[in-house]
C-alpha cells in the first residue's frame, strides 16, 4: 500500500475489460439485425417467384400436371376423326291428306234424286249421283264428255238436188234458187237468163240429183274410242274398240242401258256420263236432293293418301319430279315419299290464294288438266289478293307414296318433309366443335395423343394440325389434309 492506494497483487487482474467477441454492441448491432431480416425476406420471394414460373411451364414434378401428364387447364375430351357419310337435310311442314279436291263436271239436267256419301270410293260404272232417277255413271278418261254419242241419223233428201248447183248452167225452174254459174249453190253467182239458158246458150241441164243414203253414218272421234274403251272395260262386246261409233256399238249400248234400267236407246247423252282418272273418293257434297242439278254439286279426291306442302317459291330446286323425301307422321313413324308434281303458279302464302293453287296444282298432278288449270286461276287471283302483306309466295308440290300400307290408318294430318340438299359419301368427318381457328389463318385439329409415351399420335398435347373444311352437316364437319387420317384422337378445345 503506497500514499493509501493498495498496488494490484502480481497474477491479479486489473479492472475488467470488454471482451471482443466479434459482435456490434449498441446502435450499430441493431442497424445489422434490420438487415439481416430484409436479406431473408427478399430471398423468401425470390423462391416463390421462381416456383410459379417453374410450375406455369411444366417443368415441375408430378405434382405440377394432371394424371396423364397434361397441362392443368385443357380439355379432357378427345374423340376421333371418323370416316362417314354427311347428309345435309332440309325440313319444310306439309299436309297428310287425299290432295286437293276436284269438282265432278256434271252435265245432267233435271232435279237431284240421289246423291253419294262422303269418303265413298267410286269406281268404273258406279253412279256419282242420280238426276230425275236417272244415273250419272262415271268412267275413265282424261276427255270430258263434251257431246252426245250416237249413229248419225242418214240424211233424207229428194230425188232432185235443190240448191245443189253442180252443174256449170243456170237451173231450171225447180232448181230453185240454184242457177249458178259457179255451181256453189247458194244463190251468189252469175245467174243463168231468164229462159234457164246457160251462159253458154246451152239448152238447161235436168236437176242434178244424188242417191239418199240408206245407211246410217258412224261418229268419228277420240272421245269415241274413250268410250267404248270403258264399255269394253265393263264387259259389253260385239264391236271393235276404235274411233267410230258404229251400229256395233250402239247395240252394245243398249245392252248397257238395259242394265242401268235406261231406254234402250243405243245413244249417250252428254249429261249421262263423267270421266276422272280412275277410282276417286268422294270429298264434298255441295247439294241436296231436290235441288236442280248443275256442275261442281259433288266433288272428289285420289284414294290414295298424299302429302302436300306450300314450298317457297324461290327454294324449289329439290322438288323435282321423282325425286325422293322422308316424311315424319305424326305418330312418330317416317316412310319414303316421291316428288309428283309441282305447281307452275305461285301464290301468297296467306289469304285465299293459297287453296286455289293447292287445288289446280294437284289436279293437274292427278292428270286431270282442264281441272287442274280451274284451280291454278284461283290461286293467282287469290295470291294477289294476299301479296300486300309482304309474306314469301309459295308453290304446292304433291309427294305419293308408292306403298300406302307403310301410312298405317292415319288418313290425315300435319308432317314434316325432310329432304337431301347435299351428301357427301365416305368423308373423314370430325364435331364441329373439335374445330380451332388458327392464328395464321384458316382452321386446325389440336392432337391428343403424347407422341411415343402415350402410342398416339406424334408431337404429343398442343400440336396443331391445319385442316380443310367441306361440308357441315348434323354437328359434324368434312375435314380433309395430308396430316389427317381416320382414328386419329384429337381434342374439343374449352
Amino acid at each position: 500500500m503506497k500514499d493509501g492506494h493498495h498496488e494490484p497483487a502480481a497474477g491479479a487482474a486489473g479492472p475488467e475489460e470488454p471482451e471482443d467477441t466479434g459482435r456490434v454492441t449498441g446502435p450499430g448491432r441493431d442497424a445489422a439485425r434490420r438487415r439481416n431480416r430484409l436479406a431473408l425476406v427478399v430471398a423468401g420471394l425470390l423462391v416463390v417467384t421462381g416456383v410459379s414460373v417453374v410450375g406455369a411451364l411444366g417443368l415441375g414434378g408430378g405434382g405440377g400436371s394432371d394424371d396423364d401428364g397434361r397441362a392443368p387447364g385443357r380439355s379432357s375430351e378427345v374423340v376421333h376423326v371418323t370416316r362417314a357419310t354427311l347428309t345435309d337435310q332440309t325440313e319444310i311442314d306439309g299436309q297428310l291428306g287425299h290432295g286437293p279436291q276436284v269438282p265432278f263436271p256434271v252435265r245432267a239436267k233435271g232435279t237431284v234424286t240421289w246423291l253419294p256419301s262422303t269418303g265413298t270410293t267410286l269406281r268404273r260404272g258406279q253412279a256419282v249421283m242420280r238426276s230425275d232417277d236417272r244415273p250419272v255413271v262415271l268412267l275413265y278418261g282424261s276427255l270430258p264428255m263434251y257431246r252426245d254419242l250416237g249413229v248419225v241419223e242418214p240424211e233424207r233428201s229428194s230425188a232432185t238436188d235443190t240448191g245443189a248447183g253442180a252443174g256449170a248452167g243456170a237451173g231450171a225452174a225447180t232448181d230453185a234458187g240454184a242457177g249458178t254459174g259457179t255451181g256453189t249453190g247458194d244463190g251468189t253467182g252469175d245467174s243463168g237468163s231468164a229462159g234457164g239458158k246457160s251462159p253458154a246458150g246451152t239448152a238447161p241441164s235436168a236437176s242434178v240429183t244424188r242417191p239418199a243414203a240408206d245407211a246410217a253414218a258412224p261418229l268419228h272421234g277420240m272421245d269415241v274410242k274413250q268410250f267404248e274403251s270403258n264399255l269394253s272395260a265393263l264387259g259389253y262386246s260385239g264391236f271393235t274398240v276404235d274411233e267410230s261409233y258404229t251400229e256395233l256399238t250402239a247395240n252394245a249400248v243398249k245392252r248397257w242401258q238395259k242394265d242401268l234400267g235406261l231406254p234402250q236407246t243405243g245413244r249417250v247423252g252428254a249429261g249421262d256420263v263423267v270421266y276422272a282418272p280412275g277410282p276417286v273418293r268422294v270429298a264434298g257434297i255441295g247439294a241436296r236432293v231436290g235441288d236442280e242439278a248443275a256442275v261442281g254439286q259433288v266433288s272428289y279426291t285420289s284414294t290414295a293418301r298424299m302429302v302436300t306442302v306450300a314450298a317457297p317459291a324461290a327454294d324449289t330446286d329439290w322438288a323435282r319430279r321423282g325425286s325422293g323425301v322422308t316424311v315424319d307422321l305424326p305418330d312418330g313413324r317416317s316412310v319414303r315419299g316421291t316428288v309428283a308434281s309441282l305447281g307452275s303458279d305461285a301464290s301468297s302464302a296467306s289469304g285465299g290464294g293459297g287453296d286455289g293453287a293447292g287445288a289446280g296444282d294437284g289436279g293437274a298432278g292427278d292428270g286431270g288438266a282442264g281441272d287442274g288449270g280451274a284451280g291454278d286461276g284461283g290461286g293467282t287471283d287469290g295470291g294477289s289478293g294476299g301479296g300486300a302483306g309482304g309474306r314469301s309466295a309459295t308453290v304446292s308440290v304433291v309427294i305419293t307414296f308408292d306403298d300406302q300400307d307403310s301410312l298405317g290408318r292415319l288418313q290425315s294430318g300435319p308432317v314434316t318433309v325432310r329432304y337431301t340438299r347435299k351428301q357427301r359419301k365416305d368423308v373423314l368427318t370430325v364435331p364441329v366443335a373439335a374445330l380451332t381457328a388458327l392464328a395464321e389463318g384458316g382452321y386446325g385439329l389440336e392432337l391428343a395423343g403424347d407422341g411415343p409415351r402415350g402410342g398416339g399420335d406424334a408431337g404429343g398435347p398442343g400440336r396443331f394440325v391445319p385442316v380443310r373444311t367441306g361440308l357441315f352437316a348434323g354437328g359434324r364437319v368434312e375435314v380433309s389434309g395430308p396430316g389427317v387420317r381416320e382414328g386419329m384422337k384429337v381434342r374439343i378445345p374449352k
